[in-house]
């Protein structure tokens, strides 16, 4: 594979037409290091936030061997990749068709549920198996998280209690899980939620054998830096300790955005300027869909050798698609002289960038290239320098 110093060097020497993924294997391995030495249980990366099998090797080789999946279709890729995986079927309502290969094909031996169909769809679709691990997802609160996920799934209440009695007479190993939202900002959500959790555990009389605490785990992003991430797993482990569980519970974590979002960021060039507006080769139909659905305030730099300082102005961008709805607002400050033809990186792509993409209007190509310069923001410790050469990073405001 190619290999480039940063993404300013890429660009000024290959004048790519489509977008490029600037991948940094070194900053995948350096977060799968760091939860493999401080989450105080096992780790599952979580499929869903970036697929791409380099990553998925990348973390492998680095010690991250067990997978969180939520569809057959992710099933399969783990599968084929590494045949000695762990693989847990996270998604709480999955295709009895879907719980039947990945039993019986794969040898998924973990699955999460909600409802008592999903139970019962699960053990007959599995033949009634004694050795399955079983994880009644509960509902718990999102409010520490940027982005909710609380509406769709979780059992509580009476409900949540008669789910967790009938699933441990079904299962020998019952795990109970929940998931506090995406980019959670505050260790205490992980510690209200397993308040929760022993709430209903209590009242239910059951013992439980796992405890996951799901993702949510955060990255750097403008004017959106969490606390240290040790700060998490320190108050994760002195409340689990806490729990009243079987003293073999284990406990898991399923990180996607915090294992994925430094390892790529995303060059994409001006097609055209009009006053304050930026047309560029990629949008909220590809990779930039959270930066214009969502509002997401991703780093972003302009890249080009300059001199002299350059005064900045604000912009938004357009996609490349003919749709009104390929619109990212912004405001992005960047040289008021970009023009078409100039080259911008966007930074904390590595999450949900290449998962998002579509191929809507034939826009789906795109090439992956390493780079060897730091992340443009991290929540990890390193000595590594930013480089600060040809680019000049700006950050919506």
């Amino acid at each position: 594979m190619d290999s480039y110093q940063n993404a300013a060097q890429l660009a000024a020497l290959t004048q790519p037409q489509d977008p490029v993924f600037c991948i940094r294997p070194h900053a995948a391995q350096t977060a799968a290091r760091w939860f493999l030495t401080h989450f105080p249980g096992e780790t599952f990366y979580a499929v869903k936030a970036n697929p791409s099998p380099w990553l998925l090797r990348t973390l492998y080789e680095a010690g991250v061997t067990r997978f969180e999946v939520a569809s057959i279709a992710e099933v399969r890729l783990i599968a084929e990749l590494f045949p000695d995986a762990t693989i847990a079927f996270m998604h709480p309502v999955k295709a009895r068709e879907a719980i039947a290969e990945a039993y019986h094909q794969h040898g998924v031996r973990t699955f999460s549920l909600d409802n008592e169909d999903e139970l019962e769809k699960i053990l007959a679709a599995t033949g009634h198996a004694q050795d399955l691990t079983l994880c009644v997802r509960l509902a718990v609160s999102n409010d520490h998280a940027k982005i909710s996920l609380a509406r769709k799934f979780g059992a509580s209440g009476a409900d949540a209690v008669r789910l967790l009695q009938k699933t441990r007479l079904a299962t020998p190993r019952l795990g109970v899980a929940f998931h506090v939202g995406s980019q959670t900002m505050s260790p205490d959500a992980y510690v209200a939620a397993i308040d929760t959790v022993e709430q209903v555990v209590v009242q239910a009389g059951v013992i439980v054998d796992v405890l996951d605490v799901g993702g949510g785990f955060p990255s750097a992003y403008p004017g959106m830096f969490p606390p240290p991430l040790e700060n998490y797993a320190a108050a994760i482990k002195a409340r689990f300790e806490k729990m009243l569980v079987a003293e073999n519970c284990v406990l898991w974590c399923e990180p996607g955005r915090a294992l994925s979002a430094e390892s790529s960021s995303l060059i994409v060039r001006v097609e055209a300027r009009k006053g304050g507006s930026l047309h560029l080769n990629e949008g909220v139909y590809g990779a930039l869909f959270d930066a214009g659905h969502l509002k997401w305030p991703f780093p972003v730099g302009h890249l080009a050798h300059r001199t002299q300082p350059t005064e900045l102005a604000p912009f938004s961008f357009y996609g490349p698609t003919c749709d009104d709805l390929d619109f990212i607002e912004g405001p992005y400050h960047l040289p008021s002289d970009v023009k078409a033809g100039d080259y911008l990186e966007v930074g904390m792509l590595g999450a949900y960038g290449v998962a998002m993409r579509t191929g809507f209007n034939g826009f789906a190509a795109y090439r992956e290239i390493k780079v060897n310069d730091a992340p443009m923001l991290s929540v990890y410790k390193t000595n590594d320098p930013l480089p600060a050469i040809g680019k000049e990073a700006a950050n919506v405001q």
